[in-house]
């Protein structure tokens, strides 16, 4: 456009044009070439804006993700130690689980083995104020008699969940 209105100028300025209506439809053009022009660089002006706009996100967004990359290593890192510290002490408690189990009745291991398989891995659970802290319902008062005149090495079970049920202080028995 710029050289199209350069070359109708200059056809102007050495009088190439031979009518008026020519020099009216050569000025016309000119005019209508400037205002194309014109529109054209603003348009590229507002191109070039959005350009550096999206470039300046992009700059904030990659600063962006890389704080939040660094968060999630250390996050990542403080998850592989506490599993590391809770894969320690699983193990222990483990290796003190089978010393225990080793003094107890096999009859009564067994039992408590079978409920915890069919009990979401807990096969028994503590009274509580009368109440079954394995299903939380509160006992009867027919099984909070039984379990009070019960012998202390008798193995008490829930009548609700199943599960071999411990007495403690707390137990309201």
């Amino acid at each position: 456009m710029r050289a199209r209105a350069a070359r109708d100028h200059e056809r102007l300025d050495r009088g190439q044009v031979g009518s008026p209506r020519e020099l009216e439809n050569l000025q016309h053009e000119i005019g209508s070439l400037a205002r194309r022009q014109s529109d054209l660089e603003d348009v590229v002006l507002d191109i070039m804006e959005r350009r550096e706009s999206a470039q300046a996100r992009t700059v904030e967004l990659r600063s962006e993700t890389e704080q939040r990359q660094a968060e999630l290593a250390a996050a990542e890192s403080r998850r592989d130690e506490q599993t590391a510290v809770i894969d320690a002490e699983a193990g222990e408690l483990g290796e003190k689980r089978k010393a225990l189990a080793a003094g107890l009745p096999a009859d009564l291991l067994a039992l408590y083995e079978r409920l915890r398989a069919h009990s979401g891995g807990v096969g028994a659970a503590a009274i509580k104020q009368r109440r079954c802290e394995g299903c939380r319902l509160e006992l009867g008062a027919t099984d909070v008699q039984r379990f009070r005149n019960a012998p202390e090495d008798a193995v008490l079970r829930c009548e609700e969940c199943g599960r071999i049920l411990i007495r403690t202080a707390e137990s309201g028995l």
